[in-house]
């Protein structure tokens, strides 16, 4: 994993071999980053990161001075290793090892961002599942985006209206409004 921008622009994370996870790629990260610039002031935002895995998204929000963010896994390796890493390399990042249905279940705070890239293996409706979840309990702010990372097997649009979906190679980001759910 590589930085991409910020204060620790060109850092080099790499994260054990057994991590259970899929870390999003570079490629794909530098277009994200380059959407959210353009519509956040990324200093000024509150972001949850889920199905965090290797940190690799939480990192890069850190390195760009995000006001908040919380990277939760089930995977308690993965959140010991963005833990460690996050004490190594200064950032100020909150880890929670909980499942994503009961951290936002009992979750408190609200965010501008919401990441979400679940296993390949998630089901569609595990997916709609996960943002009315979000909707119910009124976790996004009010300009708030959630962004979701899946399969280009899987389309979000077919329920929910004005979803930007932009596909790189396997994989799509989903965009979506608070006011789209």
């Amino acid at each position: 994993m590589r930085i991409i921008s910020g204060s620790k622009k060109s850092l080099s994370i790499r994260a054990p071999k057994d991590l259970p996870s899929r870390p999003t790629t570079d490629k794909l990260k530098e277009s994200l980053f380059n959407i959210l610039i353009n519509r956040f002031k990324i200093d000024e935002i509150r972001v949850l990161d889920l199905f965090a895995g290797t940190g690799n998204i939480s990192f890069e929000f850190a390195s760009r001075g995000a006001k908040k963010i919380i990277s939760v896994d089930k995977n308690l390796k993965c959140v010991k290793f963005i833990k460690e890493t996050s004490v190594k390399h200064g950032f100020d990042i909150i880890t929670k090892k909980k499942d994503y249905i009961d951290f936002l279940i009992k979750n408190e705070e609200n965010f501008d961002i919401i990441f979400a890239d679940p296993p390949y293996l998630f089901l569609k409706d595990q997916y709609f599942e996960l943002l009315n979840i979000i909707k119910q309990r009124d976790i996004l702010l009010n300009n708030g985006q959630i962004i979701i990372e899946h399969s280009s097997n899987i389309s979000l649009a077919e329920k929910y209206n004005n979803i930007e979906e932009r596909k790189y190679g396997g994989s799509i980001l989903s965009f979506i409004k608070k006011a789209s759910l």
